[in-house]
């Protein structure tokens, strides 16, 4: 293995308060150095994922106190490793690396991560800039299909079925002979699925969308739903739906309260409940987690992959994520770090 030089500092993206791009600025710090069981990534990429959104404005699970370093996941190089068996074995590899517990977020240039969880390796062939997108989206597309069959389930709703998600869990269902029916809110969203190959994709924003909804609802017999939005789509959704239906909650774009009707709770028998990528992971065992892992670094090449529109160095993130936010759909938006 060749010998990384380490530099003294670092550049790191550093959100000063929960109000939005405009509170990141950009700083040096000193480069981290492993403990036991650790490893220094110096991460090349990563993604601007709508987790990473609400993280800026306070709406994601953590809120730690400011200033933090956002980022939800990432991929790099193991360039330095603590001491312990794990952490060596990670030395010279490329990882993917989560924005979840010791270190924090990744964009930084250097980032320490604990071997337990904090770094998945990447397959040789997998380019650092896929390996960046290898986490949040295609091992949630891959839950929801696990989900999905484990419940018996031959189709399936799905909101913002045109995202970068919403396109690997249609392309990863029509594989595995789930029928999907996709609500996305523009007829620009409508057409990309088509093209794709969805069959059944229904802009919210019609006229008659709920009847259009209910109807291919009991045509295809869907039970279940896996909604992003949240607020008053949730209750259309199990509206829709035949009785004893559920809808899982995994995000809440339409910053709203979820709404649903008593009626359709008590005497329907429809239920809500929720998703989050990271416990349901740690609720599966080690064996199936690495199944899990292994399965997804072999779709990636085809069902999984994300499309790149745009790279930034991480100095241009505020107009990077202006840039997103614009146009959501039409790609990926990567940060360079390095």
């Amino acid at each position: 293995m060749r010998k990384i030089k380490i530099p003294d500092t670092m550049t790191v993206a550093v959100l000063n308060s929960y109000s939005g791009a405009d509170a990141l600025s950009i700083e040096q710090r000193p480069v981290p150095t492993p403990g036991r069981n650790e490893v220094l990534v110096k991460v090349a990429y990563a993604p601007i994922n709508p987790s990473d959104l609400a993280t800026l404005t306070g709406y994601y699970g953590f809120k730690n106190p400011t200033p933090i370093v956002p980022g939800g996941e990432g991929a790099g190089e193991v360039v330095s490793a603590g001491p312990g068996v794990m952490a060596r074995y990670f030395l010279g590899k490329k990882v993917a690396c989560t924005g979840w517990g010791k270190g924090g977020g990744v964009w930084s240039e250097y980032v320490v991560k604990s071997v337990k969880g904090g770094v998945l390796t990447l397959n040789k062939s997998l380019s650092l800039e896929q390996g960046a997108m290898s986490i949040i989206n295609p091992l949630t597309a891959c839950a929801f299909i696990d989900i999905s069959k484990k419940g018996g389930h031959k189709a399936i709703l799905l909101t913002t079925a045109a995202s970068s998600l919403g396109q690997k869990v249609n392309r990863l269902g029509r594989n595995e002979g789930i029928q999907i029916v996709n609500v996305v809110r523009r007829d620009a969203q409508v057409d990309l699925l088509k093209a794709q190959g969805a069959d059944i994709v229904l802009n919210s924003n019609e006229a008659g969308f709920d009847q259009q909804l209910h109807d291919a609802c009991h045509q295809t017999n869907t039970r279940l739903a896996f909604d992003a939005v949240a607020g008053p789509l949730t209750n259309q959704l199990l509206k829709a739906m035949p009785q004893n239906s559920k809808v899982t909650v995994f995000s809440a774009l339409s910053r709203q309260a979820v709404q649903a009707s008593p009626d359709l709770l008590i005497f329907e028998n429809k239920m809500i409940d929720n998703f989050w990528l990271g416990p349901w992971i740690s609720k599966q065992n080690l064996l199936k987690t690495m199944m899990l892992w292994k399965r997804a670094q072999k779709q990636i090449p085809n069902h999984l992959k994300s499309e790149i529109r745009k790279i930034y160095p991480i100095q241009e993130v505020k107009e990077a994520i202006r840039d997103y936010t614009s146009q959501m759909t039409g790609g990926k938006v990567l940060l360079r770090l390095s």
